[in-house]
């Protein structure tokens, strides 16, 4: 039987700042879960991987992505070249027969044809990312079902996998948020029964790490595990670098707090008074239209819009997910994070001269925020998940 006769495995892969994660996608009727098989490569583990590496200054990033004559430099070349085997070997790792079906989110700005990374704050410019795996993959003799057809959103993917995946908390759901905390920030809303990408949503809300406090700090730094860490950092006094070798991340970070460490005590009262900021932000802009709460991280980032088609909504849940959600969770038998965090909103909700009486008896009850709003993300690999089936999705389209 010729390989494009057969039914192919679908594989999800997620991209991020640091490693790459696979994952074997099973569908059952119109439901998708995730295989137990899965696997991760830190970029790192690659011997080709230069941990001295320096981006091009982002200014001359955008400006070739912008005029299409992206030109990587030598440097960049060569720890793109590293980054794509780390994403060959964890497919190999999943040691899968041809053909196959891949979807991949990754960080950073694409390429006019979404098959390339075009920009990158924190990596090197990947233009012919798709072309470059698929090479590699014939070389080891993975056939694929089709042509890898884009380079996805992790955020957007975390919202796919919500959606159609078992035991997704977008589904049967009119109208909610989810807000997904791993290394970085990831956003995702459905609006009147549809998935919305924030990128198509730009002109009227913006995304966590767009946007920054009075402190002239992102509100991603308080929602993602990296941010977490670099704000005991800064109150601990101790270099990252040292915490993350070390093994020092968020989850020991809370342990320390438990234990009344002072530096760890304050990164987690930032943590749970911007988290319950940001989530307000959401339920206040969706409801009443952008409020100028906060300025953003661009200085030439365009005003947002006060006026959107789906104001006056009112959000049935609030899905927190990923590692900042497996946090969130942990704290619930604690006096910390959860319930200042639900203290915080009330107060912020409560206080509200935006949200009308109606909008503030949705959202609370007597003293509480209402019992089901905050919900914790059962999909630990969402954007594994929503990767693979908008891969399913795309071949339809």
């Amino acid at each position: 039987m010729n390989s494009k006769d057969e039914h192919p495995f679908i594989i999800g892969v997620d991209g991020g700042g640091s490693k790459v994660t696979a994952g074997i996608i099973e569908k059952y009727d119109d439901v998708f879960c995730l295989n137990k098989l899965f696997s991760n490569r830190y970029y790192i583990e690659n011997p080709e991987f230069d941990t001295g590496f320096s981006p091009v200054g982002m200014g001359n990033q955008l400006r070739e992505l912008q005029a299409n004559e992206i030109k990587p430099t030598t440097a960049e070349i060569a720890q793109g070249k590293s980054i794509i085997n780390s994403f060959r070997d964890v497919i190999l790792d999943l040691n899968i027969n041809s053909p196959v079906l891949i979807g991949i989110g990754m960080v950073g700005l694409k390429t006019s044809d979404n098959r390339g990374i075009g920009a990158m704050a924190n990596g090197p410019r990947m233009p012919e990312f798709c072309a470059h795996l698929e090479q590699l993959l014939q070389e080891e003799n993975i056939g694929l079902k089709y042509p890898i057809s884009q380079l996805g959103s992790d955020a957007d993917y975390c919202g796919i996998g919500e959606e159609y995946g078992d035991g997704g908390m977008f589904k049967g759901i009119q109208n909610a948020y989810y807000l997904g905390g791993g290394t970085g920030a990831a956003d995702a809303l459905k609006l009147n029964g549809k998935l919305i990408p924030f990128d198509a949503a730009k002109s009227w809300i913006a995304k966590t790490w767009e946007m920054k406090n009075d402190q002239n700090i992102s509100l991603e730094t308080y929602t993602s595990v990296r941010g977490i860490q670099s704000l005991y950092s800064n109150y601990a006094k101790i270099p990252i670098k040292s915490l993350q070798n070390e093994s020092i991340y968020a989850d020991i970070i809370f342990s320390k707090a438990l234990e009344n460490e002072e530096a760890a005590l304050l990164t987690f009262t930032g943590v749970s008074t911007y988290m319950a900021k940001l989530i307000f932000e959401r339920l206040e802009t969706i409801y009443s239209g952008w409020q100028n709460q906060y300025e953003f991280l661009d200085p030439d980032h365009e005003d947002l819009k006060a006026n959107h088609p789906y104001q006056k909504t009112l959000l049935d849940r609030i899905i927190i997910g990923q590692r900042l959600g497996k946090l969130l969770d942990k704290s619930r038998e604690s006096a910390l994070l959860w319930n200042p965090f639900r203290k915080n909103l009330y107060n912020n909700i409560e206080r509200s001269d935006s949200l009308t009486l109606e909008a503030k008896d949705h959202y609370l009850d007597g003293n509480n925020i209402s019992q089901n709003l905050i919900m914790i993300s059962q999909l630990d690999h969402a954007p594994v998940l929503g990767a693979g089936i908008a891969a399913t999705h795309n071949i339809h389209d």
